[in-house]
């Protein structure tokens, strides 16, 4: 009885109005004053340990990288590297549009963050090439979702956090799955495709393939530091997060130049001399290459007894030196200039780029756009924290009453297997996506679920992405499907409108969730491999 009233105390609130997160808070303190033996002290304790739990601060973290990538320009050179890689099939550019969420989800670990940065710039090149809006549009709402699942994702931290489940192994178990649904949504893409006869984009050669990398590879590289990180065994998924954060406002304001004082100001110009140019270049690619080597090396061998950081460090150095040479020789070749010349008239390019990055250092980080980027970071940061804290406090009076206990015994009294369950649970929360937003959701269900899961024997990293799909399919799911608003809100189509361009599309995602659901090896193949099955206390 104490339960039922418990969960009409949460309707009761939302009906009337009031946000999510002060509807579970609020319904919590009710019940524990007035119906529960716990004492009023256990909302304080459990809220203070919102704010202790190391897990939950990659949360922020996580945003403001997301902040910064989406602001920095990044989704324009991945769209660009996209087209260039998948533009020439039969509906090119849509695939390329999904294959750019993709890149930018590995990214961010956000859908709406994912919506908006390759949304803005993709929908309106396919409009002008003549795609409908209502089919771009539809395209945009659905590979969005793949910000929840290909990672690093927020929502993945969520769930670790609320049923105390390796991070690092829910990423790796993103991987598989997110790459399937992405290619289920373009294969979706290009017979539809063939069959409306859409456009393709010209072949234009594996060297703008490469240009396209080259441009959009200090914004990828960004996975390869976290996710070679966590795995190499370097730092911790929160660590991770603030990694990536600093990462990003680095990139953002001093390598791709999209934002803050050196908005707009070229690493070249065109008074430049041709040769000062390619002893520039060439440099730059010894340079970066040495960075890339020092951090990948890093990973691989920081634990190694044999190899010390001096040795890493001189073969980088060599390899990195034979590389600018070599791109220098090829190019001065032409210019009919030595290596050395050209070496030396870059250099007065070098001095001039550090010296804009020193005078800019201070007011690029407190410049008006950071300040923007930081006040938007936070913002979202503060409202889902919000939210989880007020669902934490739910899930912990949930506990507190042994309701999921309750409910377990209730399951197994009547019946219920691992295939059955498993149906339940994508039932529930494929209609309590539709209404909740996607961490505050988590927190609630798999409290309650994941007991059940454990005694069925469901695997908790198998149940972790089969809750995170769910969410997907709720973000784009009426009524309150987050990322139908925010498609409506760069469109300007109405809401109904993008429901509808976007239900054939949820129905391949419907197709996904099955497989994932009952292919328990497209999600623990993986984590599996590299880091050993979950141990569950």
């Amino acid at each position: 009885m104490e339960s039922i009233i418990l969960f009409l105390l949460v309707i009761v609130l939302l009906f009337i109005g009031l946000p999510v997160g002060i509807s579970l808070g609020l319904s919590s303190i009710l019940f524990i004053a007035f119906f529960s033996h716990d004492s009023l002290s256990s909302v304080a304790i459990s809220l203070f340990g919102v704010g202790q739990h190391y897990t939950l601060l990659a949360i922020p973290f996580f945003i403001i990288a997301s902040s910064y990538m989406s602001t920095g320009g990044v989704a324009k050179r991945l769209i660009n590297f996209a087209i260039a890689s998948v533009g020439h099939f039969r509906g090119g550019l849509a695939m390329a549009s999904v294959l750019a969420c993709m890149m930018f989800a590995a990214l961010s670990g956000s859908s709406p963050a994912t919506v908006v940065a390759i949304g803005t710039i993709a929908i309106a090149g396919m409009v002008q090439v003549g795609y409908s809006k209502d089919f771009a549009a539809g395209i945009i709402a659905n590979a969005g979702t793949l910000g929840i699942l290909i990672p690093p994702s927020i929502v993945m931290v969520v769930y670790a956090a609320s049923v105390n489940v390796s991070v690092g192994r829910m990423f790796l178990a993103g991987v598989i799955p997110g790459l399937i649904a992405g290619g289920m949504l373009m294969l979706a893409i290009y017979v539809v495709a063939r069959i409306k006869n859409l456009p393709s984009e010209e072949w234009k050669g594996f060297g703008n393939l490469i240009r396209g990398g080259k441009e959009a590879g200090w914004g990828l590289f960004l996975v390869v530091i976290i996710m070679g990180g966590i795995y190499g065994g370097v730092f911790t998924p929160t660590e991770a997060a603030v990694v990536a954060a600093v990462y990003s406002m680095f990139i953002a304001l001093f390598v791709y130049r999209d934002m803050g004082p050196l908005k707009g100001q070229t690493w070249t110009n065109d008074n430049d001399a041709p040769h000062a140019r390619v002893g520039f270049n060439g440099t730059v690619y010894g340079v970066s290459f040495f960075l890339v080597w020092e951090i990948m090396s890093f990973f691989a061998f920081a634990d190694s007894e044999t190899v010390t950081g001096g040795d890493r460090a001189l073969w980088g150095a060599i390899i990195s030196i034979a590389i600018a040479i070599f791109y220098v020789y090829k190019r001065s070749s032409k210019l009919e200039e030595s290596v050395g010349s050209c070496l030396a008239a870059g250099t007065p390019i070098w001095g001039r780029n550090l010296s804009m990055m020193l005078r800019g250092f201070f007011p690029s980080l407190f410049g008006e756009e950071s300040r923007k980027v930081m006040l938007e970071g936070t913002k979202t940061t503060v409202m889902l924290m919000f939210i989880i804290a007020n669902a934490l406090l739910f899930a912990h009076t949930l506990s507190a009453e042994r309701i999921p206990q309750a409910i377990t015994e209730w399951m197994l009294d009547v019946g219920f297997n691992w295939f059955t369950f498993l149906i339940a649970v994508n039932i529930l929360l494929l209609i309590g996506g539709q209404f909740m937003e996607p961490s505050g959701l988590l927190v609630i269900v798999a409290p309650i679920v994941f007991p059940i899961a454990m005694e069925l024997g469901v695997d908790p990293i198998h149940l972790g992405i089969i809750m995170v799909v769910n969410m997907e399919i709720g973000m784009i799911t009426p009524p309150i499907g987050l990322n139908l608003f925010v498609t409506s809100s760069i469109t300007g189509m109405s809401l109904a409108r993008v429901v509808k361009a976007a239900m054939p599309f949820v129905l391949v995602l419907m197709v996904f969730l099955v497989m994932v659901t009952y292919i328990p090896a497209l999600s623990t193949a993986l984590p599996y491999s590299i880091m050993g099955p979950e141990i569950v206390q």
